[in-house]
């Protein structure tokens, strides 16, 4: 595994450009319990490579930013989102609770994703559908997470491409993917729904 060391000069930049949460260990030398702790984090990171990245913050390497999160006992662990300090924990603890603690501080981060103007997308999309004789998805999570995906296309690529659907870069080629996507109606009609789940027929 990669081992991320972050000083006062990069934890700043690192932790505000990193696409994925970010998992502050904090740390020292000194500190037997977190040299225990360290090797749990580390495996469980493994685990949730896909959800977020490790890093570690030696204090004796970083002082000023241990004194800007008023770090005063270690091990301390903080999960960051977008720079910003979600959730944490102090102490050593078990491989099951930690992984108990980070499924609670990504389902939060997931929370804090979804933007404030939510209600008007869904309804926007609702209209959409009921305009052309089928439904949008009934279960609000799906269609949350759907948009979430949508909406992360948007900010990188610059349009609400279907989030299933793998994207290029190249516009003209993707163009076809932009949500509502150029084959959602034939799917919707031949399988009872598009190919993400977004919009189903009105007897799904």
């Amino acid at each position: 595994m990669i081992e991320i060391n972050l000083t006062d000069q990069n934890f700043e930049q690192f932790i505000q450009n990193s696409e994925k949460p970010v998992l502050v260990d904090f740390w020292a030398e000194w500190c037997m319990p977190c040299f225990a702790l360290g090797p749990i984090l580390e495996k469980v990171a493994q685990e949730y490579t896909e959800k977020i990245t490790l890093a570690k913050v030696n204090l004796d390497v970083a002082p000023q930013i241990s004194q800007k999160y008023k770090i005063e006992r270690i091990p301390t662990v903080i999960l960051f989102k977008g720079g910003k300090p979600i959730i944490g924990f102090i102490g050593v603890r078990p491989e099951s609770l930690v992984k108990e603690f980070l499924d609670e501080a990504l389902k939060k981060v997931s929370e804090a994703e979804i933007p404030e103007n939510i209600e008007e997308i869904i309804k926007n999309y609702q209209t959409y559908a009921e305009e052309n004789g089928f439904k949008l998805n009934p279960d609000r999570e799906t269609v949350e997470r759907l948009l979430k995906g949508l909406l992360a296309n948007e900010k990188k690529y610059g349009a609400r491409y279907c989030p299933c659907r793998r994207v290029s870069g190249n516009r003209e080629e993707d163009k076809p993917k932009i949500c509502p996507c150029q084959w959602h109606k034939e799917e919707i009609e031949r399988d009872g729904h598009c190919f993400c789940g977004l919009f189903v027929k009105n007897s799904y």
